[in-house]
């Protein structure tokens, strides 16, 4: 397929709108003492308390993200789709306040867990659903797409062979699709890690129990803008790394 040479300039322009930013990002960061602003109490605690909560929100994901694709890609339920992909699209503080009514001290059911001496909002719990409510459409959405491509031949021969329907998703499926899986756990990581909106709504900004290194840097902006550029400069890495790992799953899986 031949592409039209004028592509080329709205392509240019696109890939100057993404690199400029970060070229501005790093023309700031005040490299003598990099090291120094890194390695604070406060960054590393929000550092420490973003890599924790991120990892176990992404655990979630895939406990839950599994089932979900399965059902979307194996039993035709492409209705449920949109509300999948619906924290995607909500803005972040929407997200948060969505939680914030349901899990919060008199919300939905936050109410009876209070009742029950529970309380999840602005907690460290409170982190991990919110970083589980944005992340998980990412894994679900990839996950889904590597079983729809992957298809259920390699299933029906397993069904033939006796293997029962959970050896089968054990043995046969998972491993088939596992480089999607991958992708969609480190994507879902990545966006875990940079979670802001609804992290804040829901559970605040406690230093060493919900300040995460987003909030931590949105709030150095003011008291110390070198420090929130060395920390934006350590997410821009982490996210840089992220995108290098799920490429390459995704060449694995192509």
């Amino acid at each position: 397929m031949t592409t039209p040479r004028w592509v080329v300039l709205p392509a240019a322009l696109g890939m100057l709108l993404v690199a400029l930013p970060l070229a501005g990002l790093l023309s700031k960061v005040p490299w003598p003492g990099l090291w120094e602003l890194l390695t604070s109490q406060s960054s590393l605690a929000a550092l420490q308390l973003s890599i924790l909560t991120a990892s176990v929100s992404t655990v979630f994901c895939i406990v839950l993200g599994v089932p979900m694709a399965l059902v979307l890609a194996r039993h035709g339920l492409r209705w449920l789709r949109p509300l999948v992909l619906l924290p995607l699209v909500l803005p972040p503080v929407v997200g948060g306040l969505a939680l914030l009514f349901t899990f919060g001290r008199m919300g939905l059911i936050g109410q009876h867990l209070e009742a029950a001496g529970i309380r999840i909002a602005f907690s460290t719990v409170a982190v991990i659903l919110a970083q589980t409510f944005v992340s998980l459409p990412f894994l679900v959405m990839g996950l889904e797409g590597a079983l729809r491509t992957a298809g259920d031949r390699y299933e029906r021969v397993a069904a033939t062979l006796g293997a029962s329907p959970t050896r089968t998703l054990f043995t046969v499926t998972l491993p088939l699709v596992l480089p999607g899986l991958l992708s969609g756990a480190v994507l879902s990581f990545a966006r875990a890690l940079g979670e802001f909106g609804a992290t804040l709504t829901f559970a605040g900004s406690l230093q060493g129990r919900t300040r995460t290194l987003p909030l931590e840097i949105y709030l150095q902006r003011e008291a110390d803008p070198n420090a929130a550029i060395a920390l934006s400069l350590l997410l821009v890495i982490f996210a840089g790394i992220v995108m290098v790992i799920a490429y390459g799953k995704g060449r694995i899986r192509s």
